[in-house]
């Protein structure tokens, strides 16, 4: 196996120039830089993980602190995580990488500058063939293949994707995956794991988030070194804002309506197993299973006879202000006194306690006091889907 990643890694970084050499002291730099371009970015997750982790990690991986993004009014912070010889991954973000990786995902943001990609699509692309080969250019592995998937993205002949040979040669397996990234609407402003979901349509959707703070530093290293920003603007973050909508789904029930004057936040109509996203950067205070009768449990579907929230989850934002998420399907992947991102993961839609059928009910408190969200969040830039009926 060895030999044949070496021989596709020669392949690989032979299909385009080398690098231009990089100076001396680039990589505390190419840090810097990684934490200014990844600020506020969608659904990144905080961690530098190495490619290829599984699933079930999702909860380790959001606990760790990421370079760049920071709460409203904060300077970007940088990574204390997985470094390579106590130099924090911020500062080196080629740590845990190897040569036939780094190739691979330079030739990814060559051929994306090469087709006038922008580069919000070289992270996305980065961030994929990180989850989907570990920046191997893998060939059919036998027993241990995921069906006929081959090369950097693991496409499929059997889906159109192109022929094994022409899927084994990274340069087309990379302008593929561009051309079919670009024809999904909307999809430089959608967070990362959804873009790539797009494309790739994964059994593990989610898995691709994981992979956003690493692939941002990563890439904003090898624009650095190769002279980029240029006629190609090195934006690697969606503008967001500090506010982001926790999920795109409309308003089916609104805020203290004369019918629930004691309905304290709006419910959000959106498919079960949605996920539910951090509305701002804050600091997680409440993940709860919350119901009456306590031994109805909440790892199952509640109805409207039964009290409670369900599974939830409270952020503490800055400003006095929190915002609440209940009816999550499952015991949400974060814990009490973890700090997360705008964009940021924090559950899935499910319908949980005091609920009809799966929605997200979703509350804003500031000094204390509900507010309504449509409004609050309006304010902030980041308006909810649809209207009240």
């Amino acid at each position: 196996m060895t030999a044949v990643r070496r021989r596709w890694s020669r392949r690989a970084t032979a299909a385009i120039p080398r690098p231009t050499r990089l100076p001396r002291g680039w990589l505390p730099l190419a840090g810097a830089l990684a934490a200014v371009l990844c600020c506020c970015s969608l659904a990144a997750v905080t961690a530098v993980l190495g490619p290829l982790t599984p699933v079930a990690d999702l909860d380790r991986a959001a606990a760790l602190p990421v370079a760049g993004c920071a709460p409203e009014g904060g300077a970007p912070s940088t990574v204390q995580g997985p470094g390579r010889d106590g130099v924090p991954a911020a500062a080196d973000p080629t740590a845990g990488f190897d040569a036939e990786q780094l190739g691979n995902a330079e030739l990814i943001v060559r051929v994306g500058v090469e087709e006038g990609i922008p580069a919000r699509g070289w992270v996305i692309a980065v961030a994929t063939a990180m989850q989907e080969s570990g920046l191997r250019n893998l060939p059919h592995l036998g027993d241990n293949n995921d069906h006929d998937s081959l090369g950097l993205f693991q496409q499929r002949p059997s889906q159109g994707w192109g022929t094994p040979e022409q899927l084994m040669d990274p340069v087309y397996a990379t302008r593929a995956f561009y051309r079919r990234l670009v024809a999904v609407d909307g999809w430089e402003s959608m967070p990362l794991w959804q873009a790539a979901q797009a494309v790739q349509r994964s059994a593990e959707p989610l898995a691709y988030a994981r992979h956003e703070a690493a692939a941002t530093a990563l890439v904003a290293a090898i624009a650095a070194g190769n002279g980029w920003p240029g006629d190609v603007p090195v934006v690697l973050c969606p503008p967001s804002g500090p506010w982001t909508p926790p999920v795109t789904a409309p308003v089916v029930s609104g805020f203290r309506t004369a019918q629930r004057p004691g309905h304290d936040g709006v419910d959000l109509g959106a498919a079960r197993g949605t996920p539910v996203v951090a509305a701002s950067a804050g600091t997680v205070t409440v993940v709860r299973c919350n119901v009456v009768p306590a031994g109805y449990g909440c790892d199952r579907d509640g109805s409207p006879a039964v009290r409670g929230c369900g599974w939830y989850v409270d952020l503490a934002h800055p400003g006095a202000v929190t915002t609440r998420y209940c009816h999550f399907g499952s015991r949400p992947p974060v814990r009490v006194g973890q700090p997360v991102l705008a964009g940021q993961v924090i559950g899935q839609v499910g319908s949980s306690g005091n609920s009809s059928g799966p929605h997200l009910h979703f509350e804003v408190h500031v000094g204390g006091q509900p507010v309504d969200p449509v409004e609050f969040m309006r304010r902030h830039g980041a308006p909810l889907g649809g209207t009240a009926p």
